[in-house]
């Protein structure tokens, strides 16, 4: 269990900051975070506050598309996510300026924003806790339309990023990358973690069979 929270938690900390990069990188934010910071431009409040807010929305949604009754466990990894980008953002982060960076350089923090995103997701799914909403939302669209992990995040990502820009929210190149690149960079990411997960568990052999029944 502790093995499992550890990772779990690793993974959530290195997705969020991933997701602090790609917003300083000022070029456009995620699909998902340009979508909040837009909400938060017209309503006030934290970023963070707003991406909890809408995940417990997002909590009803995934049980109608899987025919499941809501998964109420979930509403732990939203007030856990929530806090965390808000400690990168507004604590971390809160001093970083890169809008008058060389370009090179914002395009480099971006992808380089992208790239951990996927691999932070990528890991704190592995443990099979409850799921964060929107992560669990490319889960199940995955899973009721049968597609690829990497479908469902592109499919995600398209729905997202035409809401955000219809909100006013930063839609860039910074919200474009993701949709391109977050749903390889994620199915690349966890088929190479996954093995290595059950390499490192406590229960060995053992659990990585049970994994695959």
């Amino acid at each position: 269990m502790i093995y499992r929270s550890v990772v779990y938690l690793i993974g959530m900390l290195i997705n969020f900051f991933g997701v602090a990069l790609l917003i300083n990188a000022t070029l456009g934010a995620g699909f998902w975070t340009s979508f909040f910071i837009g909400v938060s431009d017209h309503l006030g409040y934290t970023v963070g506050f707003w991406y909890g807010a809408f995940q417990l929305l997002i909590i009803f949604i995934n049980a109608k598309l899987m025919n499941k009754m809501p998964e109420t466990r979930a509403v732990i990894p939203v007030v856990m996510e929530s806090i965390i980008l808000d400690f990168w953002l507004e604590f971390v982060f809160a001093n970083v300026d890169l809008s008058q960076a060389p370009y090179l350089l914002q395009v480099l923090t971006l992808l380089t924003g992208v790239a951990i995103i996927g691999l932070g997701v990528a890991i704190y799914i592995l443990p099979q806790f409850p799921r964060a909403p929107v992560d669990q939302l490319f889960l199940a669209v995955s899973s009721r339309f049968q597609m690829s992990l990497q479908a469902g995040q592109t499919t995600i990502a398209v729905i997202m990023t035409s809401l955000a820009l219809l909100i006013g929210g930063p839609v860039g190149l910074g919200t474009l990358a993701p949709m391109l690149f977050l749903g390889p960079v994620i199915q690349f990411c966890y088929t190479r973690a996954y093995p290595l997960y059950y390499k490192f568990h406590p229960s060995g052999e053992k659990a990585y069979q049970h994994a695959l029944e």
